[in-house]
């Protein structure tokens, strides 16, 4: 241990770039961010939302770091066993891109070199890569269990894979399908309906003439996307629209690609919608296959994987979708069958990791997770309390998505991730769902081969909570540490990710993964906007830590922010967080300069002054300790910051400096012995938003040893509650405030001293006599006298009435009458100078004429405050000069 430092050895700033490195590795060598399961106690337990291996810090992690170390750091004082564990998440999709993207410099391609060669370099990017958000999160100052680390595609967790998906296939849950999914083009890969962002655009709707097959004028279709028809393989129309009747069961011939399809009835079609009929693709839209399979149509796909048209295009072969569009509708115009063009706006689905690429509703051969029977009891968990979110109107969102659950597509053409455990015998035809990697095939003994595709990472994310902690196998820190307490998350990765983990847990865990789901909101610029690279209003935390700070940074982030809100960054926020730090680190400085040793003190012998601190502290532990149960973290942080601020360094220790600088004594050892407690107290109470501030001044306390991190959290004790006590000293203090609040009004200078007459309430007169002091040292009395009557407060005075009593100053003691009276007369010759030229605008006819009716109005309205506050001076002038 080094030696024990002294208050003398305080830098006179506190300077965070300096200690913040330092401290942090002093805690993680020493183990104490490491978990340790404890025989009859109730652990307090989070799993870190895995970061992406791609990722950076930005200030929604920066969020998430301090809503999740602060319930973190307030339970291991309290004394629970503390598990956070982290780790990162293989994000294949977003990994993959940035892989190719890196080959493509080197003029390489996936295909070309291999897949055993790109997943060795996707291997070398995680080492490389996937330590750089950890290392930035450390900066953050976050306290969670390093060496329980875990990465989803490591043996442990990728084990948990297998098994889930082979269990759920055995339960006949998985199943491989030709189904409509959602194409992205930029992913080349099937992505879930929860990766699909649906926004309104602006388009057309185009319609179409469809001349009958034999020679009649046929059907006009109404479609938003032309491009399609050449995948056509029938019109439908509504079974009662009696426009259609005699078309029903004909042919209508596809133009362009001149082929005859037929007219089928579907209750589907709306009559309403464009003309009543639609043209059926059905290989291009989830309705269009619906009605294709009731009446037996033709599925034809026209678009390759990276969204171009294919070769059932014909002459549009290669075009991209736009191109393509483009020239379908000039051919159509060409032939005289675009009948009208009109605007239109419509829902349109795009990937949620590329924005601008349109999603492709494919018909697919996928695999697929039967979700309606597994999302049921997720559902109940929620309904019935087992799981619940803050704040609860996020449940909603939870609801809706999973009461309108579809199966879940849960593979990808894609080579990074965890590839699905399928493997096909090409001799026998057999398909062989397997735990373990089979050799040959146990039918026919013939050669194997694996699925190509990987799982979606939403499959190895939704087996966190408990994969991390050793399932499939029983472990002790799975049986210990599960279900764990809370996750917290934004609303954005509710239908991603919240719900598969619930769904998840139930099926495997049978109980569910988490007691409540903290939703936090966005972090956005000072203007409200969200924060983006497009806009360019991305602020980099590890830049800010840098130049304020981590405390502050935290402090900032979530200080007043209440649950599932947004929080605007703003560098005013961040510099006011600073300015606290600061304002503790003087403030212990000052505490630690004059308290040298530790002792007790007796509570015969405390001051109206110690018990007003002491009670205020106890309320404060009360009202902190129980925002931090309630996962109210930012009205925790508010309640420190006036306790810190207002009552401890502005009105305590301020009341203590007569003390301290008295003569040896009682008073004095008093006043040191309860500053002390109530600054160690503080400590502890700052300690989970202010990590790094708290645990430096700690180390000057005297008679401390170890960590703070590591001690007792404060208890509400009702022994150090002075209810009366404390409303004597609020009496004291709102006397001190309203002279102070006079003073200023009167712009008395502080080097000014007066005499001050108080006449006490009932019941109020020992406690102002004893309050002498503390008027003399902070409202800049002179002298103090009680007075028994009103008309004891003879000559002019200045006057207010309070709650103790009502208090007298003479005015001669407040105002040099010359000085002020010359004062206030240069600011009433200023004023009417002001008047004047407003007179003279509102009096000019071409200003009235042509200015803006509300420029008119505001110079109105200043001229009229103008001439009250005139008036004001006037009768102040006056009043003075009677005293001349």
């Amino acid at each position: 241990m080094e030696k024990k430092m002294s208050g003398a050895d305080m830098a006179t700033r506190f300077n965070p770039q300096e200690i913040e490195a330092d401290i942090y590795k002093a805690w993680e060598e020493s183990g104490a961010f490491t978990a340790h399961r404890v025989e009859g106690k109730k652990p307090f337990t989070i799993v870190m939302p895995p970061p992406n291996i791609t990722g950076q810090l930005h200030m929604g992690h920066a969020m998430d770091c301090i809503m999740q170390d602060a319930p973190i750091r307030y339970h291991r004082m309290k004394g629970d066993p503390t598990l956070w564990l982290p780790g990162t998440d293989h994000a294949a999709i977003a990994t993959e891109v940035k892989i190719v993207e890196a080959m493509a410099k080197e003029g390489l391609t996936k295909e070309g070199i291999g897949r055993e060669a790109f997943l060795e370099r996707a291997w070398n990017w995680k080492k490389e890569y996937g330590g750089r958000i950890v290392h930035q999160q450390r900066k953050m100052g976050i306290s969670c269990d390093w060496t329980r680390e875990r990465f989803t595609m490591d043996e442990g967790c990728s084990r948990a894979v297998r098994e889930m998906f082979v269990s759920l296939y055995e339960k006949g849950l998985i199943y491989r399908g030709n189904r409509m999914i959602n194409w992205c083009p930029a992913c080349q890969s099937a992505i879930s309906d929860a990766e699909v962002v649906y926004k309104d655009v602006p388009s057309h709707l185009w319609h179409i003439r469809y001349p009958g097959a034999d020679g009649s004028e046929g059907v006009v279709v109404a479609t938003t996307r032309p491009e399609t028809m050449l995948g056509d393989t029938g019109v439908a129309v509504n079974p009662a629209d009696e426009r259609y009747t005699d078309l029903v069961g004909k042919n209508v011939i596809l133009p362009i690609m001149n082929k005859e399809i037929p007219v089928v009835a579907d209750d589907y079609v709306e009559m309403e919608f464009g003309t009543g009929a639609v043209k059926m693709t059905p290989a291009h839209d989830p309705n269009d296959f619906e009605v294709a399979q009731r009446h037996n149509l033709e599925i034809i796909t026209v678009t390759n994987d990276d969204g171009t048209m294919n070769e059932n295009a014909g002459r549009f072969a290669g075009m991209d979708p736009m191109e393509c569009r483009k020239a379908v509708v000039e051919e159509l115009d060409k032939l005289g069958l675009l009948v009208k063009i009109e605007d239109y706006s419509h829902n349109v689905g795009f990937c949620y990791r590329h924005g601008d690429t349109p999603v492709e509703p494919r018909l697919s051969e996928q695999w697929f997770v039967k979700m309606k029977t597994l999302a049921e009891p997720a559902i109940a968990a929620v309904r019935e309390g087992r799981t619940k979110f803050v704040p609860e109107r996020f449940s909603k969102m939870y609801y809706n998505w999973m009461e309108n659950i579809r199966d879940w597509c849960i593979s990808r053409q894609l080579w990074w991730g965890h590839r699905i455990p399928v493997w096909y015998c090409d001799d026998c035809g057999e398909q062989i769902v397997s735990r373990e990697d089979p050799t040959v095939c146990p039918k026919c003994g013939g050669k194997l081969r694996q699925d190509e595709d990987v799982l979606d990472t939403w499959f190895s994310s939704a087996l966190w909570p408990f994969s991390t902690l050793g399932w499939p196998d029983n472990t002790e820190d799975l049986k210990y540490f599960y279900p764990t307490n809370m996750l917290v998350t934004g609303w954005d990765i509710i239908t991603f990710w919240v719900s598969r983990m619930m769904v998840a847990g139930i099926e495997c865990m049978d109980e569910t993964p988490f007691e409540t789901v903290l939703i936090h909101g966005l972090v956005r610029d000072e203007q409200g906007r969200k924060m983006s690279k497009s806009l360019g209003n991305g602020v980099d935390p590890l830049e800010v830590i840098e130049e304020y700070g981590a405390d502050a940074l935290r402090f900032s982030l979530v200080m007043g922010v209440s649950p599932g809100n947004d929080t605007r960054y703003s560098k005013d926020k961040v510099e006011a967080a600073r300015n606290f730090a600061n304002k503790v680190w003087n403030a212990s400085r000052f505490v630690l300069m004059n308290v040298t040793e530790r002792k007790a003190f007796d509570l015969a012998k405390l001051e109206t002054a110690d018990k007003w601190i002491l009670t205020r502290l106890q309320e404060a532990v009360k009202d902190i300790s129980d925002h931090m149960e309630e996962g109210d973290f930012g009205l925790a942080a508010t309640k420190i910051y006036d306790f810190a601020w207002s009552e401890f360094c502005d009105w305590y220790i301020e009341l203590s400096k007569s003390r301290l600088l008295g003569e040896e004594g009682e008073s004095k050892e008093t006043v040191k012995a309860v500053l002390l407690f109530v600054l160690e107290n503080l400590l502890k109470l700052l300690h989970p938003y202010m990590p790094f501030l708290t645990e430096q001044v700690y180390k000057y306390l005297p008679g401390t040893e170890g960590f703070l991190m590591l001690q007792s959290w404060p208890e509400y004790k009702e022994e150090y509650v002075f209810t009366a006590d404390e409303e004597k000293m609020q009496g004291v203090m709102e006397i001190i405030r309203t002279i102070r609040n006079l003073r200023s009004e009167m712009n008395v200078a502080p080097s000014k001293r007066t005499h001050l007459m108080l006449l006490p309430a009932d019941g109020w007169a020992d406690t102002l006599r004893g309050g002498e002091g503390y008027f003399k040292k902070l409202a800049g009395a002179e002298q103090v006298e009680l007075i028994s009557d009103r008309s004891d407060a003879t000559g002019k005075n200045v006057s207010a009435v309070v709650e103790a009593g009502e208090l007298f100053i003479p005015l001669g003691d407040l105002v040099d009458f010359e000085k002020e009276t010359a004062r206030l007369t240069k600011e009433l010759e200023n004023l009417k100078k002001e008047m004047a030229r407003s007179n003279g605008m509102l009096n000019n006819a071409g200003f009235i004429a042509k200015a803006p009716a509300q420029l008119v109005q505001q110079e109105k309205d200043k001229l009229e405050a103008a001439k009250a506050k005139a008036a004001a001076l006037e009768n102040r002038i006056a009043e003075l000069k009677e005293n001349l």
